[in-house]
C-alpha cells in the first residue's frame, strides 16, 4: 500500500515538474526567440523583402510610427481583426529590424477619447459600424523635421501592397526631398477623362498611376512646347505627347546626352485618347496617335506607327453582347501579357506578373545602332500585325478572331536602350525652328550643344500609351471620399518600377510582387479559348446549313403555291426531309452552344473531387493499412508467446 502511494507521489510531481518546465521553456522561448520565424508561405507573405531592408538601413533619424486601431471594437469584424493582425506583425518586424531607427506606438482610440481627436487630426479614416461607432485602422508616420505621411485606412483590397506600402511611407520620410520627374504628355493624367473642364467643375478623377506618382515624386508638368529641360528634372517622362516641334525634340535630345534618363511612351492607336468626358466627347485636342521621330531612331529603335499587334494567345477576355448564348469573347486587340513574356533578367520586369495593354504597336532594332536593344516584354508567337486603318474601322472581336492569320513571329512591346549615342542633331536648331514660343519664356535659350553622351544612356521605350488607363489595370473605388486602388493587373508596378529604376532606386521595386495580383488558371482558359474557335467554326457551319436548307425548304414550298395543284409524294418527301434536316442542325447548334463549357465543367469537378473527397480517402486507406500492419504484428507476436 505504501509503495502504491509513493508510486503515486512520483507520478504526481512528475506531471508538476512537466508543467513547469513547459511553461519555463514557453516563457524563454518568447524571450530570447520572439523575432525568429519560418516562413512557410509560397509567396513569402511574412518575410521583409531585401528592398525594405536596404530601405531601413538608410534611415539616418529616428521615425515614429503611430498605429492607429480600434481594437475592441473590430472584435466583432474577423476580417478586419486578421488583417490587423498581419499588419501588427509587419510593423513590429520592421521596429526589430530597423536598430532603434523606427520606433513604433500602437494607440487604440476609444470613441469619444482623446486618442480618437488625435487620430481625426491626423488625417486618418474610420469605418462606421452598424452601431455608429467608427473603426480605426490606420497608420501616421513622422519624423524629426515635422515631416508626416499617411496611410488613412488600411483597405482590404491593398492587401497585397501591404509592405510596399508601409515602406514608402518610411522612405518618404527618410529623405530629405523626393525626387523630381518630369513629364511631357497630351493625356489627361492630372485630370481624367473630362479634362480641364471637369477638374473646373470639381469633378477631375487624375489617373490612378498619376496619384501614385504623385505620392512618390515631385512632379513637373512640361508644356509641350519647351526649349530646355529644367535642371532639377531627375527623369522625364513623355507619355504620348502631341507632335512636337523640333525645339523641343532637341531639348528632349540634349537631356540625353547630358546624362538624363527618359520612359518614353508612343502608341499607333492610343485609345485611352477617346475615352469620353461626361460631355459624351474626348478631351479637346487630344491625339489618336504619337511617335518621336526622328529620336527613336537616333536611340537604336524602330517604332512602326501604322500597325497593331493582334495576339490570339494573350487576347483579353471582353464583353460582346452579340450573342445572348456566348457573353465574353477574347478580343485580339486588348493583350494580357503574362509573366512568362516579360523579361525575368531585368529588374523593371522581374517581380512584375502581367500587364494589361490596348492596341499597342511594335519596337525592334535599329541595324548598326550603337546601343543595346533588350526587350522587356512582348507578343506571343500566335501574333499578327494589323494595319491601323482596319483597327479604325471597328471591326468586332469575332470579326477579328475569324480572319486571324498568325505570322509565328513574336513583337517586342517595350525595351530597354543602353549605351552610347550621339545627338541626333548637328547643332541647336535656328530660333525659326522652334515653333511657337507663346508659352516658353521668351528670355530663355537652349543649353550649350552636346554632340554625344558622356556615359552609357539608359531609356525605356513602351509602344502602348493605353498602359496608364485605369481601365485596363485598376478597379477605383471610393471610401469616404478617399479613392480606393484595387489592381487587376501590374501596369502601375511596370511604370513605377521603370522610373524608380532610371532615378537610380531599386529598393521598392521588389516589394511591389509580394503577393500575386491573381493567379490565372491557364488550363481552363486554353480550354475555353479552343471551346471558343470550335464554336465559331462549328456555328459558322451549321447556320450556313440552316440558312441553305430553310432557302430550298421555301423554294420547294413556293413552287407548290404557285402550281395550285397537291404537291406531289415526292415532294411531300422532300419537303419532310427539309424540315427534319432542318430541325437536326438546330438540334446540333443548341449541343454545340451547350457543350461550349463541358472540358471547363468536368475540369472543375475533378479538382472538387480532389480538394473535397481524395484527401479523406487517402487518409482512410492510409489508417486501414496502419490498422492492418498492427493486428498482423499482435498476431505474430501472439503465435511466438503460444
Amino acid at each position: 500500500m505504501q509503495q502504491t502511494h509513493l508510486r503515486s507521489g512520483y507520478r504526481i510531481a512528475m506531471l508538476v515538474l512537466l508543467a513547469v518546465l513547459f511553461l519555463a521553456v514557453n516563457l524563454f522561448s518568447n524571450v530570447v526567440f520572439r523575432s525568429a520565424q519560418v516562413d512557410l508561405t509560397q509567396n513569402k507573405l511574412f518575410t521583409l523583402s531585401q528592398g525594405t531592408e536596404n530601405v531601413l538601413k538608410e534611415i539616418d533619424e529616428p521615425i515614429t510610427l503611430k498605429f492607429f486601431f480600434s481594437e475592441r471594437l473590430a472584435n466583432e469584424y474577423p476580417q478586419i481583426r486578421t488583417y490587423a493582425n498581419r499588419v501588427r506583425d509587419l510593423l513590429q518586424e520592421v521596429r526589430d529590424r530597423s536598430n532603434g531607427k523606427v520606433i513604433l506606438e500602437v494607440v487604440d482610440p476609444e470613441p469619444y477619447s482623446g486618442d480618437e481627436d488625435l487620430a481625426m487630426s491626423l488625417g486618418l479614416k474610420g469605418a462606421r459600424t452598424t452601431e455608429g461607432d467608427i473603426i480605426y485602422f490606420g497608420l501616421v508616420g513622422t519624423n524629426s523635421v515635422d515631416g508626416i505621411e499617411q496611410i488613412p485606412f488600411f483597405a482590404d483590397e491593398r492587401q497585397q501592397y501591404l509592405e510596399y506600402d508601409v515602406t514608402r511611407l518610411i522612405q518618404n520620410l527618410s529623405r530629405a526631398k523626393k525626387p523630381v520627374l518630369g513629364i511631357v504628355t497630351n493625356l489627361p493624367m492630372d485630370t481624367g477623362a473630362g479634362g480641364l473642364m471637369e477638374a473646373m467643375r470639381g469633378k477631375s478623377k487624375p489617373f490612378m498611376i498619376y496619384e501614385e506618382l504623385r505620392d512618390r515624386f515631385q512632379i513637373n508638368f512640361l508644356e509641350q512646347n519647351f526649349i530646355k529641360v529644367p535642371k532639377d528634372v531627375d527623369v522625364l517622362l513623355v507619355a504620348h505627347p502631341r507632335q512636337l516641334n523640333d525645339a523641343t525634340l532637341y531639348a528632349i535630345d540634349q537631356f540625353v546626352m547630358r546624362g538624363g534618363r527618359v520612359l518614353a511612351s508612343v502608341d499607333p492607336h492610343s485609345e485611352v485618347s477617346f475615352t469620353s468626358g461626361d460631355n459624351g466627347q474626348p478631351v479637346q485636342g487630344y491625339t489618336p496617335s504619337s511617335d518621336l521621330a526622328p529620336l527613336l531612331a537616333h536611340w537604336g529603335v524602330n517604332f512602326d506607327a501604322k500597325h497593331v499587334v493582334g495576339d490570339r494567345k494573350l487576347a483579353m477576355r471582353v464583353q460582346t453582347g452579340m450573342d445572348a448564348r456566348r457573353q465574353t469573347s477574347d478580343y485580339v486587340l486588348w493583350l494580357t501579357v503574362p509573366r512568362g513574356n516579360l523579361d525575368a533578367n531585368d529588374i523593371v520586369t522581374a517581380n512584375v506578373d502581367h500587364l494589361n495593354l490596348g492596341t499597342p504597336g511594335s519596337l525592334s532594332p535599329v541595324k548598326g545602332a550603337t546601343t543595346r536593344f533588350t526587350p522587356l516584354f512582348w507578343s506571343s508567337d500566335d501574333a499578327e500585325l494589323y494595319d491601323l486603318d482596319y483597327v479604325k474601322s471597328g471591326p468586332t472581336p469575332d470579326d477579328l478572331l475569324r480572319n486571324f492569320k498568325p505570322t509565328g513571329q513574336r513583337y517586342v512591346i517595350a525595351a530597354r536602350v543602353s549605351g552610347p549615342l550621339r545627338s541626333a542633331y548637328e547643332a541647336a536648331p535656328p530660333v525659326t525652328a522652334r515653333g511657337d514660343t507663346e508659352r516658353s519664356d521668351s528670355r530663355e535659350t537652349p543649353d550649350p550643344y552636346v554632340a554625344e553622351t558622356k556615359a552609357d544612356a539608359n531609356i525605356i521605350v513602351i509602344a502602348d500609351s493605353d498602359i496608364f488607363d485605369d481601365r485596363f489595370w485598376v478597379q477605383a473605388q471610393d471610401y469616404d471620399g478617399q479613392r480606393v486602388a484595387q489592381p487587376i493587373a501590374d501596369n502601375a508596378r511596370f511604370i513605377l518600377s521603370a522610373i524608380d529604376n532610371l532615378m537610380g532606386s531599386d529598393d521598392l521595386i521588389s516589394l511591389r510582387a509580394r503577393e500575386r495580383a491573381d493567379r490565372p488558371f491557364t488550363v481552363v482558359d486554353n480550354l475555353r479559348r479552343a471551346a471558343d474557335r470550335h464554336f465559331l467554326a462549328e456555328q459558322e457551319r451549321l447556320k450556313a446549313k440552316i440558312a441553305e436548307t430553310e432557302q430550298r425548304l421555301t423554294a420547294l414550298q413556293t413552287q407548290a403555291g404557285e402550281g395550285q395543284a397537291a404537291p406531289s409524294a415526292h415532294e411531300q418527301d422532300e419537303a419532310a426531309e427539309f424540315r427534319a434536316e432542318l430541325l437536326s442542325s438546330r438540334k446540333a447548334l443548341r449541343d454545340v452552344q451547350r457543350n461550349l463549357r463541358r472540358d471547363i465543367d468536368r475540369l472543375a469537378t475533378n479538382v472538387r473531387f480532389v480538394n473535397v473527397a481524395l484527401m479523406p480517402i487517402l487518409v482512410a486507406f492510409i489508417a486501414i493499412g496502419i490498422a492492418v500492419v498492427r493486428h498482423r504484428r499482435r498476431k505474430a507476436r501472439a503465435a511466438k508467446g503460444v
